[in-house]
C-alpha cells in the first residue's frame, strides 16, 4: 500500500514535469560563467549566450569555478530535486484535510484539538521563512537540501506511527520545519539559476509544485482514507523523502553565493514570536469568535511584536528579512494581489469541502475528486501563464485573470441544496484558470524589480504573505461563514413555531405519513424542520463568505491597474 500511494505521488509529479517540460523545453547547451559580481550571488550568463531552461551546465571557464566556489552543475538535476522535495512538502499541506474526523476517532481528541494539525504546521511554516533568508546566505545550498528533507521525511515516520496526539504533533512540528526551508530554497536557486527574460517561464514551472500539489491534495487524501488508512498518507511520504536524500546526495551541488551575514538574534525572536501569535490568534478565531479573550490577547501580542521586528529591521546593517524590498513598486503592488489571490484561492478550498461533504452528503473522495480538473488545469497553464508574461508582462494577465475569478466567485454565492456537482466543477475549473494566469506571473513580475542580492529577501517576503494571508483569509472567511450562518438560523427560528400556519400543515403531513401521535409526531417534526433549516443557514454563511471573497478579488483589481507594463529584459536589475 505504501508502495502504491508513494508510485501514485512520483507518476503525478512526474507526469506534470514531462508535460511542461515538452511545451518549451530548449535543446541548446550553453556556457555558464561564474563571477564574482556584487549583484550575482552565485552565476552569470556568458556574454551572447543564454541559460537554457533544462540542460546540462558544462564546466565553467578556468578559474572561475575555484574562484566562487562552485561547481559545474546540471540544472534539470538540480531542479528535479528541489521540485520533488517541494512538491511532497506542500503536497502534505492539503493531503490529510479529509482524514481528520478519522484521526479524532483514534486520537480521541475534540475537533478544537485536532485543528492543529494544520495550524501547527501553518504555524511553523511562517516563522522559519524569515530565517530561511538568513540560512540561504549562510548555508551551502547542498546541505540546506538535506537538512530540510531529512527534517521532513523525520517527521512524516514519526506521524505514521504517532501512538498518541502529542506525538503526532511532535512529528507534524518537525515535517514543518523542513517544508518551511524548501519552498524559499527552490525559489532563490531558480532566480539565481536563470535570466529575467526566462523566470516567467521557469518559475511557471515551479507553479506546478505551488498550484498543483495543494489541489490534488483532497482528491489523493479521500481515495487514500477511504480505501485504506490515514496513517498511508504520512508513511508514503518516507520512501518519496529517502529517495530525495538519494537524489540530493548525487544531483545537488551548490549554487548559491554565501555572503555570511551575521544573525540577527532579536529579528528572529520578533519575527516568531509575531508571526506565531498573530497566526494562532487567527486559527483560534474560527474556533472561538473574534471576541475571545485569548484570540485578541495573541494577536495583540502578534501585531506588537512584528511592529517591533519592523522597527528593529529597518535600523540595523544586516536585517535578519531585509524590509526595504518595498521601496520596489512592482514589488509591493504584486505583493498586495498576491495576498488577495491566496486568501480567495484559500477560500474555495476550505468552504467547498464544508458544503459537499457537511451539506450535500458528498464523500471525501467525491469532494476531492471536484477541485482535480482545476488542479490539472493549473499545473498545465503555469509554464503557458510564464511565456504570455514573458511576453506582454503582467498588467494584462492579472486584470484577465483577476477578472475571471471574481466572477466565478460571484457564481458560488448562489449555492442551494440542489446546485449540481456539474455546475460546481465546471465553475471550480473557471476559476482555477484565473488563478492560473495570475500566480506564478505575480511572483515573477515582483521579483524581478528586485537586485539579485535582495532575492533571497524577495523570496522570503512572499512566501511570508502567502502563508499570513492564506491563514488569515482563511480564519476570517470561515469566521464569516460562522457568524452569518447563526444569524440567518436565528432569522428562519423565529417563525419555526407550532402557531405557524404554513409550520402546521407540514406537521400535519408528517404525522400522518409516518402514522406517529400527535405529541410524538409534533417532537420529532420540529427536529425534522430545524435541521432543514440549520443546513439551509449554513448554504447562506457559505455564500455570504463567497461574496466578501469576491469583494476581495475585484480590490485585487486596483493595485493591478497601476503596474506598469513592461517586458522582461535579459539584463538583471541593477541596485
Amino acid at each position: 500500500m505504501i508502495f502504491l500511494a508513494s508510485g501514485y505521488l512520483l507518476l503525478a509529479f512526474l507526469l506534470l514535469i514531462l508535460i511542461n517540460m515538452g511545451l518549451w523545453r530548449k535543446k541548446r547547451e550553453h556556457t555558464i560563467e561564474h563571477t564574482n559580481d556584487d549583484l550575482s550571488p552565485a552565476l552569470s550568463i556568458a556574454p551572447g549566450t543564454e541559460q537554457p531552461l533544462y540542460g546540462k551546465s558544462p564546466s565553467a571557464t578556468a578559474g572561475s569555478a575555484n574562484d566562487t566556489g562552485m561547481e559545474a552543475f546540471n540544472t534539470l538535476q538540480i531542479l528535479t530535486v528541489l521540485m520533488l522535495g517541494a512538491f511532497v512538502s506542500i503536497l502534505n499541506q492539503t493531503l490529510d484535510n479529509v482524514a481528520i474526523p478519522h484521526m479524532m476517532l483514534d486520537f480521541n481528541v475534540s475537533a478544537s484539538t485536532i485543528q492543529w494539525i494544520v495550524t501547527g504546521y501553518m504555524l511553523v511554516n511562517g516563522v522559519l521563512i524569515p530565517i530561511t533568508a538568513y540560512l540561504m546566505e549562510s548555508v551551502g545550498s547542498r546541505k540546506l537540501v538535506f537538512a530540510a528533507m531529512t527534517s521532513f521525511t523525520i517527521g512524516s515516520f514519526i506521524c505514521a506511527l504517532a501512538p498518541k496526539f502529542p506525538v503526532f504533533m511532535i512529528g507534524r512540528i518537525i515535517q514543518g520545519i523542513g517544508a518551511g526551508i524548501l519552498m524559499p530554497l527552490l525559489t532563490n536557486v531558480f532566480l539565481t539559476i536563470f535570466p529575467p527574460h526566462q523566470r516567467g517561464k521557469a518559475l511557471g514551472t515551479m507553479g506546478i509544485v505551488m498550484v498543483f500539489a495543494p489541489a490534488i491534495g483532497p482528491t489523493l487524501g479521500g481515495w487514500v482514507v477511504q480505501t485504506y488508512s490515514w496513517r498511508l498518507l504520512f508513511s508514503a511520504l518516507v520512501p518519496i523523502g529517502a529517495l530525495d536524500l538519494f537524489l540530493a546526495a548525487i544531483w545537488m551541488k551548490d549554487v548559491l553565493k554565501l555572503s555570511f551575514p551575521e544573525f540577527d538574534v532579536w529579528g528572529a525572536v520578533f519575527s516568531t514570536v509575531g508571526l506565531g501569535s498573530l497566526l494562532y490568534g487567527v486559527s483560534e478565531a474560527g474556533n472561538n469568535g473574534w471576541g475571545s479573550t485569548e484570540v485578541i490577547a495573541f494577536i495583540s501580542i502578534g501585531i506588537f511584536a512584528i511592529l517591533l521586528f519592523i522597527r528593529r529591521e529597518l535600523t540595523i546593517e544586516t536585517p535578519l528579512l531585509e524590509l526595504r524590498v518595498y521601496k520596489y513598486r512592482a514589488f509591493s503592488l504584486t505583493i498586495i494581489i498576491n495576498a488577495v489571490v491566496t486568501t480567495v484561492m484559500y477560500a474555495a478550498m476550505m468552504l467547498l469541502p464544508i458544503y459537499l461533504q457537511n451539506i450535500r452528503g458528498f464523500t471525501p473522495l467525491q469532494s476531492g475528486f471536484l477541485l482535480l480538473p482545476g488542479a490539472l488545469l493549473m499545473g498545465i497553464m503555469g509554464p503557458i501563464a510564464g511565456a504570455i508574461f514573458d511576453l506582454i508582462g503582467l498588467r494584462v494577465l492579472a486584470v484577465v485573470g483577476l477578472m475571471i475569478t471574481a466572477v466565478a466567485t460571484w457564481e458560488f454565492t448562489k449555492l442551494t441544496d440542489a446546485t449540481m456537482y456539474s455546475n460546481i466543477l465546471l465553475l471550480y475549473t473557471i476559476r482555477s484558470l484565473g488563478v492560473s494566469l495570475i500566480m506564478m506571473p505575480l511572483m515573477t513580475a515582483g521579483l524581478n524589480e528586485l537586485p539579485r542580492h535582495l532575492n533571497s529577501h524577495g523570496t522570503a517576503m512572499f512566501n511570508t504573505m502567502r502563508q499570513v494571508s492564506g491563514s488569515l483569509g482563511t480564519a476570517v472567511l470561515v469566521t464569516i461563514m460562522t457568524t452569518r450562518s447563526t444569524i440567518h438560523l436565528a432569522t428562519y427560528s423565529s417563525t419555526i413555531t407550532s402557531l405557524n400556519p404554513s409550520i402546521l400543515v407540514q406537521l400535519n403531513n408528517f404525522i400522518q405519513h409516518l402514522g406517529l401521535s400527535p405529541q410524538t409526531g409534533r417532537v420529532l417534526g420540529l427536529k425534522e424542520i430545524y435541521a432543514l433549516v440549520s443546513e439551509q443557514a449554513t448554504i447562506q454563511g457559505i455564500n455570504d463568505s463567497f461574496i466578501v471573497a469576491t469583494v476581495l478579488a475585484i480590490v485585487g483589481l486596483i493595485p493591478a491597474l497601476f503596474i506598469r507594463k513592461v517586458i522582461t529584459s535579459k539584463s538583471d536589475p541593477v541596485s
